[in-house]
């Protein structure tokens, strides 16, 4: 197995309340190899955007990072200082911000927007950086005539599309892409999506790719990690997933969305809600909703156990692959 580009070890993220701690990201560990294609799926606040803000060392306000190590090519991001921070970020690794379209500077054009991007980690003349900006343009399929226009000119799609090119600028080696497509239609949607895996594909890029929309991952990434209030389900080749998930809140997202491909059928809802985590119950968080619990799950909390090659599930039900799957694709 080629060394991890970025490996997650035991991360633990919490964001202080009135009530208390909310333990926001508990124990979440996984690993990205070069080249590869990874999502994080899971429902609303199930900690996928904080995980990826802790990896970008982006977060703000009332959330700290508690406990865990980030390895970027065996490096531990937490340790970098303000310059060597400065220096991974958009060079090593750079960032698509949920609702992107509408964090580009409304005042500036988007060819400067480009180019100071470049100008702000390269030692580049302003007319290099602006010929660069023309090329990523090119990448997006966004003619270089754009290249003075305002933000407010473009498309949802063009913008979001802009901030693509914006993430690619310094030629990262891993792109986290948080909810790309969120605010977008479905035509629009599909095609940032597609343009994204040509441009992996091209460029040899690494990505994080983190949405609800499981469907959606099924089809383009090479693995999945399913995450349910702040913690790693299971991590899974998308193989292993399309044929039915180990755990069972995999199980059930896989049939609480209908398929792209495949036949209409009936979709189920998953009973119940997600835990208090400022208090969470001492077993499994997913004990009051799940149909295989035992007395086990309520008492020990079940630890991201391997069952296959790439595939690790924290279940002690978990499903095994002789038994079959109910999943509908």
């Amino acid at each position: 197995m080629e060394e991890a580009l970025l490996s997650v070890k035991n991360l633990c993220v919490e964001y202080k309340a009135e009530r208390g701690n909310v333990q926001a990201v508990t124990d979440v560990s996984f690993d990205i190899h070069p080249g590869e294609f990874f999502g994080l799926a899971g429902e609303s606040g199930c900690g996928k955007s904080t995980t990826a803000f802790a990896i970008m060392r982006l977060l703000k306000g009332s959330a700290s990072i508690r406990s865990g190590e980030i390895l970027f090519r065996g490096k531990n991001i937490l340790q970098f200082g303000a310059e060597e921070l400065r220096l991974f970020r958009w060079d090593k690794a750079s960032m698509v911000l949920q609702s992107a379209m509408n964090n580009l500077n409304p005042v500036v054009n988007i060819g400067s927007q480009l180019a100071d991007a470049i100008l702000a980690h390269q030692a580049v003349t302003k007319r290099q950086a602006l010929e660069r900006a023309k090329e990523l343009l090119g990448l997006v399929n966004i003619s270089e005539n754009r290249m003075k226009s305002f933000p407010h000119e473009l498309s949802g799609g063009m913008r979001q599309r802009v901030v693509i090119a914006m993430a690619l600028a310094l030629k990262p080696d891993l792109i986290i892409f948080d909810e790309p497509t969120t605010a977008l239609d479905v035509v629009v949607q599909y095609n940032i999506i597609r343009k994204i895996t040509l441009l992996k594909r091209q460029m040899g890029f690494s990505i994080l790719f983190i949405t609800h929309d499981l469907p959606l991952m099924l089809e383009m990434c090479d693995r999945i990690g399913i995450m349910y209030a702040g913690r790693l389900m299971e991590v899974a080749p998308v193989e292993q997933l399309k044929r039915g998930g180990a755990h069972p809140y995999s199980e059930g997202l896989l049939h609480a969305f209908p398929s792209l491909l495949g036949p209409k059928v009936r979709l189920k809802g998953i009973p119940g809600s997600v835990p208090d985590l400022i208090t969470p119950p001492p077993g499994c968080l997913f004990y009051d909703r799940c149909a295989r619990r035992g007395d086990r799950c309520r008492q020990a909390l079940p630890p991201l156990e391997r069952l296959g090659e790439r595939h690790f599930c924290a279940c002690f039900n978990a499903r095994r692959e002789e038994e079959g799957s109910a999943c509908p694709r």
